[in-house]
C-alpha cells in the first residue's frame, strides 16, 4: 500500500490500473478491503484508487486535532483526491462513506465530476436507527470499547444485529470481517479517532449535501440493493428525485454491501456509467 500525506494526518491506499480515475469511499468499521471484488473487474480499464478512510478500520491513527467531523472527512477526502493530483474524479461509495462522498461532491465540486452511491447514509438517516446505539455509547467515556468488545469473536462479528450478518448475504465467511475490528479493537488512538466520528455525526450534513446536491446535474449513478435492511430502496428513490443527474439501479439479491454481494454487476454498472460522456449539463445518462 501506498500512502499520502494530509494536514490531518496519513492515509495508506490502493492504487492499480490505468485510465479514468475512480477512487472508492468506504463505511464506518470497514477499510478499502471492500471493494477487493470489485476492483480487479475495473483495473484493466480504469485507474482503481481506495483508501482506507479514518473511519474506524484505518491503521494510521489521525493528528489529535483533526477534524473528524463529516465535513472534516469531506475535506479530508478532497485533499486525499487533491494530493494525487486529480480532479472531477469518479467518487463511488457505500454506507457511511457515501453520505462523506455527497458532503465531498457539495462542498468540494471541483474533486468530483461523477458520483457512484451505493447503499449509504442519506437525509435523516445518517446513521440508521439500528446504529444509533454506538453513537450514544461514544458519548460516555470507554463504552464504545465495551460495547464493541464482542467483534473479537467471529460468531459475534457474523450474528449480532449491529454486526456483517445483516450487511453481507452471500459468503460472509470469506469476507475480512476480522481484519475490518483488529485495529479499532487493538488501538487506543484509532479508538480516539472512531469517538470523533461518531459523535460528529448529525443527520444536518446529509441533508444539507443533498439540498445543495439538488441544484446540480453532476452525474450520478445510485445503485442499490434492494433487500437491505438499513438503507431502505425508498430512500434511493428519493435520492434520484432529489437529484438532477440521477439514475437508480436495483440490485436485487444482495444486502448492503453490494460490493460483496454483487461485484459483477455493480462493476458493469460503473464502468458503464464512466464510459458515458462527461460534463455538467449532461446529468441523466440511459441505462448501461
Amino acid at each position: 500500500m501506498e500512502e499520502v500525506g494530509l494536514p490531518q494526518g496519513r492515509v495508506r491506499y490502493r492504487d492499480s490500473g490505468s485510465g479514468e480515475p475512480i477512487v472508492f469511499a468506504h463505511g464506518l468499521l470497514v477499510n478499502g478491503l471492500l471493494w477487493r471484488k470489485v476492483v480487479p473487474l475495473l483495473e484493466p480499464d480504469f485507474r482503481c484508487i481506495v483508501p482506507d478512510l479514518p473511519l474506524g478500520s484505518h491503521q494510521l491513527p489521525m493528528n489529535p486535532d483533526a477534524d473528524l467531523s463529516p465535513p472534516g472527512l469531506g475535506r479530508i477526502v478532497d485533499g486525499f483526491i487533491g494530493a494525487l493530483g486529480l480532479e472531477r474524479v469518479t467518487l463511488v461509495a457505500n454506507d457511511t462513506g457515501g453520505a462523506i462522498a455527497q458532503i465531498t461532491a457539495a462542498n468540494h465540486p471541483q474533486r468530483v465530476g461523477r458520483l457512484v452511491l451505493t447503499n449509504c447514509d442519506a437525509f435523516e438517516n445518517f446513521l440508521p436507527p439500528a446504529f444509533r446505539p454506538l453513537q450514544w455509547a461514544a458519548r460516555v467515556p470507554g463504552l464504545l470499547t465495551v460495547a464493541l468488545q464482542g467483534m473479537r469473536f467471529d460468531l459475534l462479528r457474523r450474528r449480532s444485529p449491529m454486526a456483517f450478518g445483516w450487511l453481507i448475504k452471500h459468503d460472509l465467511r470469506g469476507a475480512p470481517l476480522e481484519e475490518w475490528m483488529r485495529p479499532f479493537l487493538s488501538s487506543r488512538e484509532i479508538r480516539r479517532d472512531t469517538v470523533k466520528i461518531l459523535r460528529g455525526i448529525d443527520s444536518r450534513h446529509t441533508q444539507e449535501a443533498a439540498e445543495r446536491l439538488s441544484s446540480s446535474d453532476r452525474p450520478i449513478l445510485i445503485a442499490w440493493a434492494e433487500e437491505d435492511r438499513f438503507f431502505k430502496i425508498s430512500f434511493a428513490e428519493r435520492l434520484a428525485r432529489t437529484l438532477p443527474g440521477a439514475r437508480l439501479e436495483r440490485i436485487p439479491d444482495s444486502y448492503t454491501f453490494v460490493s460483496e454481494d454483487q461485484p459483477q454487476r455493480l462493476a458493469d454498472l460503473i464502468a458503464g456509467f464512466v464510459r458515458q460522456p462527461a460534463r455538467l449539463g449532461q446529468g441523466v445518462f440511459p441505462p448501461a
